[in-house]
């Protein structure tokens, strides 16, 4: 499955946040979203998997359009992993990845057998399995991420959209969750924060500054010292990893008299 956004714009309180931004998501690409806070990235998600209306463009997953469709069809093929996953009301770690199987049911149909099975197996993917009977609400922060990702694997999605799911974890969780992602091979378009992790695991980088795309291309042609300077205002400088080889970037602190 693919997505192709074209010239997308989205207006809170009369603000212009995100300004004509186009990108496509090819089939099993995971395709990363980086810039500063506030530049539009959650918000130009949020206008892909329908939490708010663009005031203009288009976005299109394989020849299904987003914005003209209903939730129900989109999150058939769609999963979304966000940041931030407090619950109000208390659920067993299987009742909250059950909540996956939702968008393939009708109203008041009861679980069956194979939502079972399929609750079990993301939980597998997860390594969680044994946690089926514990209350999410007493699980460590990278846990609670794990049972979301479980959730929207349980979903059987086609396309994956990430926005900023790693933001609050430890550096183990954030390397956990972006693996178990990569592994599942499906088109993926995720908002980082962290360069490094994005140089890692995407094979394709959109770059946002004040609503608008200022570079795209692969990592290692996209995250250079000058463009770094220019979107994040400090310096750095970019090397190949010693062990693993890939693109790896250390920061300069500011200076302050």
């Amino acid at each position: 499955m693919e997505l192709k956004v074209s010239d997308i714009a989205v207006s809170l309180s009369g603000t212009d946040i995100v300004k004509n931004i186009s990108l496509q998501v090819g089939s099993g690409k995971f395709v990363g979203i980086i810039g500063p806070n506030g530049c539009g990235k959650s918000t130009l998600l949020k206008s892909i998997y329908k939490v708010l209306k663009p005031r203009k463009g288009s976005v299109f997953l394989d020849d299904r359009d987003v914005v003209k469709s209903s939730p129900k069809s989109i999150f058939r093929k769609m999963a979304v992993v966000g940041q931030f996953n407090d619950m109000s009301f208390d659920f067993t770690v299987h009742e909250m990845v059950m909540m996956g199987r939702t968008p393939h049911k009708h109203l008041m149909e009861s679980d069956r057998k194979e939502d079972y099975g399929i609750v079990n197996e993301a939980l597998q993917k997860v390594d969680l399995l044994g946690y089926s009977d514990r209350s999410y609400s007493t699980l460590s922060g990278g846990e609670k991420q794990r049972v979301i990702l479980a959730r929207a694997i349980a979903q059987q999605p086609e396309f994956l959209v990430l926005d900023e799911p790693t933001n609050h974890l430890d550096i183990k969780y954030q390397l956990q969750i972006l693996s178990i992602v990569k592994s599942l091979r499906i088109a993926t378009l995720a908002a980082l924060h962290d360069l490094s992790l994005a140089a890692m695991y995407c094979d394709v980088l959109y770059v946002v500054k004040g609503g608008r795309v200022v570079a795209s291309g692969r990592p290692d042609e996209v995250l250079t010292k000058e463009l770094i300077r220019q979107v994040y205002e400090i310096d750095c400088e970019i090397y190949t990893h010693p062990i693993n080889g890939r693109l790896a970037i250390s920061y300069s602190p500011p200076a302050y008299s």
